[in-house]
């Protein structure tokens, strides 16, 4: 059993013979009145993202999730491929069933496949992830403002934006700040053709 006031993101527990997955929750503590846990939640089967709030003390049978581990394949039309670790059979998922953060995700990266009874409802995508910046507009001359920022497109197609470029001299890498963005996790990506090391852009799952 686990307690609403136990719950965080990610944990999945059963109530009314639904399994419902926490995507967000905030602790609540008003100035009257008992204090309640707002919670985001998810229905692992169908898919339906509801906002409910709890008493921290209610209880519920927490459900058992398995991850399995799997390599990502190749995507085609509605279905993403993917192959088992363990005996190498081909597993397809769903684009349905594939969280928004995906399309971080390249060919071959490790991930894992949860599933509940056998019903796979989402995939877990590598903390970090090596991408290339294939399209972006060149830096402004002179602009080095922190707040300042231009899209780009990395090879998976996803479109990100990014802080303009600052040339630090050649034994020196491109720095940029860290944006919170939400969809992703630690992308680590380069600006082809800049000679430069890696720069590091950090984006929250």
């Amino acid at each position: 059993m686990i307690s609403a006031g136990e719950f965080r993101n990610g944990v999945t527990f059963e109530q009314d013979g639904q399994v419902l997955q926490v995507v967000e929750f905030q602790h609540v503590k008003p100035g009257k009145g008992a204090a309640f846990v707002r919670t985001k939640t998810k229905n692992v089967i169908t898919g339906s993202v509801v906002e409910t709030s709890y008493n921290p003390t209610a209880k519920f049978p927490q459900a058992f999730i398995e991850r399995k581990d799997v390599t990502y394949s190749y995507e085609d039309g509605d279905l993403y491929h993917f192959m088992d670790n363990e005996t190498y059979d081909d597993i397809p998922v769903n684009a349905s069933d594939v969280p928004d953060n995906f399309k971080f995700c390249k060919e071959n990266e490790p991930c894992k496949l949860l599933s509940y009874k056998g019903k796979v409802f989402s995939v877990e995508i590598p903390n970090f992830i090596e991408l290339e910046v294939t399209q972006t507009e060149p830096g402004v001359k002179g602009n080095t403002a922190t707040n300042t920022l231009k899209p780009a497109t990395v090879e998976t197609g996803a479109e990100i934006r990014v802080p303009p470029v600052h040339q630090r001299g050649r034994s020196h890498p491109h720095r940029y700040p860290h944006r919170r963005v939400y969809g992703a996790r630690l992308i680590i990506c380069r600006i082809p053709g800049s000679g430069q090391p890696f720069a590091r852009f950090l984006y929250y799952k």
